[in-house]
């Protein structure tokens, strides 16, 4: 008979306090998901060059219509706080001082994988799925692609379609918005 381990998982509330209290500090490159500390992957250089491009590129073209965040908070129900690569967000004159983004002040979510690819697919994009979140890529830097996942549902989003490069790709949100598949990889 095995031995059942009974697992803590925190609030976001706590999480926050752990960094108050000096437990964590801005050095610990971790977030939490499902109320679990998860460490995240190191930053390599192909992939901080592709969040820098996305952040460019996205600034450029949505201009005072939205707000670009890079690997910034944001708050997804009582025991999620993930930090995604790139976040477009509904602007507010404030910019989010009073509080981090929540679900409703979403339009994109992007997430640049180099080594975590299949992290962020199974856990990440699945959680961003049941809070609402309308929209995400995942920058597959390895297989050279963008999943685009559209329809969120509590089981996941609805929707997947892969461009590669010489394809361009649409923010569902700011549909005018034209990126190149091409320039975003590199």
């Amino acid at each position: 008979m095995g031995v059942q381990v009974q697992r803590r998982l925190f609030t976001v509330e706590e999480y926050h306090r752990m960094a108050e209290a000096g437990i964590l500090s801005e050095d610990d490159r971790v977030e939490l998901i499902e109320g679990e500390l998860v460490a995240m992957s190191p930053i390599g250089s192909r992939h901080a060059a592709c969040v820098k491009r996305l952040v460019r590129l996205l600034d450029r073209a949505v201009g005072e219509r939205a707000i670009v965040s890079a690997q910034d908070p944001i708050r997804l129900g009582a025991h999620s706080e993930p930090q995604p690569d790139v976040a477009l967000l509904r602007y507010r004159p404030d910019f989010y001082a009073s509080a981090h983004p929540g679900p409703e002040d979403i339009l994109l979510i992007v997430e640049v994988a180099e080594t975590s690819a299949d992290y962020d697919r199974s856990v990440k994009i699945p959680l961003y799925a049941r809070h609402g979140i309308p929209e995400a890529w995942l920058v597959d830097l390895l297989e050279e692609r963008i999943e685009i996942y559209r329809h969120p549902t509590p089981q996941g989003y609805r929707s997947l379609h892969i461009a590669h490069r010489g394809e361009t790709v649409r923010p569902t949100a700011l549909p005018d918005l034209e990126l190149s598949v091409d320039e975003i990889l590199g």
